[in-house]
Formats: C-alpha cells, sequence, structure tokens
C-alpha cells in the first residue's frame, strides 16, 4: 500500500534521506551521509537501506519530496534526477521544498519562544557570498532567497527592526563580517535534514503542489559559470 513519502536532501555536503507517514506526517526513519562529494555514489544506496532497515519497498512510496535548492550545483543536480527517476519508475507525484524554508523550519521548531524571532538560513555560496532568506517562525516569506555579496551593511534594515537568528554553512561568514550586534544570533553545526524537507513536503502532498517530473529542474538562484579548461601546451 502506498502510504509513506520519501524526501532528499542533497543541496549541502551532507547527503539525507528519510520516511514520513503521509497519513499523520510521523518520521518512520532517516539515514544521511556526512562524506562530501559522495552523493552521486551513496545516494541510492542510502535509500535502499532505509527502506531495508523500516521494512519497507519502493512500492510503499506514495510520492518523493526533494530539496529544491538554493545550494550546491552539483548535489541538487544529484536529488533532483534521483528524485524524478523514482517518481517516473512508479508512477508516483514529486514534491519540491525550499532547501532554505525547510532549514528555518528545523531551526524554529527547536528554538524556545520561536515568536521573539525572525529565522534566517545562510548556505555558503563560495567567497563572500551566500545564498538567504528570512522567514517567520511560521515559515512565512519576509525576504525571498537572496544571493548576498556579505559586507557589514548587509541585512542592516532587518537587524534594526528584528531579533534575527543565522544558521547554516555561510553564517559563519557572516558572524566574522558583522561582528557583535545585539539583534543577531547565530546558531553552528545545522545542517539541512531530509526529515525538515518531509515535514513539509507531507503538507505540500496534501495540498496536492506537485511538480511536472518530466520538466522539473532545481531552484539554483543563479546562473552556474562554468570555464573551459585552457589547452595544454606540448
Amino acid at each position: 500500500m502506498q502510504t509513506l513519502l520519501l524526501s532528499l536532501e542533497t543541496s549541502s555536503p551532507v547527503c539525507s534521506v528519510a520516511l514520513h507517514r503521509l497519513a499523520d506526517g510521523s518520521l518512520v526513519g532517516q539515514s544521511e551521509l556526512r562524506l562530501d562529494k559522495s552523493h552521486s555514489t551513496h545516494l541510492t544506496v542510502l535509500i535502499e537501506q532505509l527502506l531495508a532497515n523500516t521494512g519497507h519497498q519502493l512500492a510503499d512510496l506514495a510520492a518523493v519530496a526533494v530539496s529544491d535548492g538554493p545550494g550546491s550545483y552539483t548535489g541538487l543536480r544529484i536529488g533532483a534526477a534521483a528524485a524524478k527517476g523514482l517518481c517516473f519508475a512508479l508512477d508516483i507525484p514529486l514534491v519540491a521544498v525550499s532547501t532554505l524554508k525547510a532549514l528555518a523550519a528545523q531551526v524554529a521548531a527547536g528554538t524556545a519562544r520561536p515568536e521573539n524571532f525572525l529565522f534566517c538560513p545562510m548556505l555558503d555560496a563560495r567567497r563572500q557570498e551566500v545564498y538567504a532568506a528570512i522567514y517567520a517562525p511560521e515559515g512565512q516569506e519576509v525576504l525571498a532567497p537572496t544571493p548576498f555579496i556579505l559586507d557589514a551593511e548587509t541585512l542592516a534594515e532587518q537587524l534594526a527592526r528584528h531579533s534575527i537568528l543565522f544558521f547554516g554553512n555561510g553564517a559563519v561568514k557572516f558572524q566574522a563580517v558583522l561582528g557583535e550586534h545585539s539583534n543577531a544570533g547565530f546558531l553552528v553545526e545545522i545542517e539541512p535534514s531530509a526529515i525538515s524537507v518531509g515535514q513539509l513536503g507531507v503538507a505540500a502532498f496534501h495540498r496536492q503542489e506537485f511538480q511536472d517530473v518530466a520538466y522539473y529542474e532545481p531552484f539554483y538562484l543563479k546562473e552556474v559559470y562554468t570555464t573551459t579548461p585552457k589547452k595544454q601546451s606540448l
């Protein structure tokens, strides 16, 4: 019987998968691997192991939720390809969940008195750039996902009016640039998780917010720049 949602999170160096029951949103199991650049070789293995360890099979899946980005270009491509392949083969719907929104929901759920804060996930985008957004405790978008080049004035308007928690692998760069600020709090070792992707994915499934499996592409937020290798002289 198709009763489960499989969620995939591959936007960061952590490769994470989870299973949730669609009936009540409860977590069945999760697995993750913290090996950089390992997603392409380990994602399908993690899925197979999670299903086996929880006593389920692919036929039990009613949908797949995938972390939609922004994040690692390669990681998002791998997650999207795996999710689309499963959905196509099993003829089940695909759900896309914002990486930043899922990360904010994850932190808000574990924060005491979350109503006192806004939540700003930041993902490293190389050099002094991050992908960031701001969310209210209930998940409403206050500032849409944006690529920021960090300086001392980044989010100055928002910090002047609100207490904001910053987290994710890009937040440490912002802390170094911003320095001490009475309205800024920084949380360490917060990584994207398939559990929060699954939690939001269950809600999206019941709202029937499905993607076109054939044409779905992750939300990269900005164009990917590539260079042509220089020819080596003989």
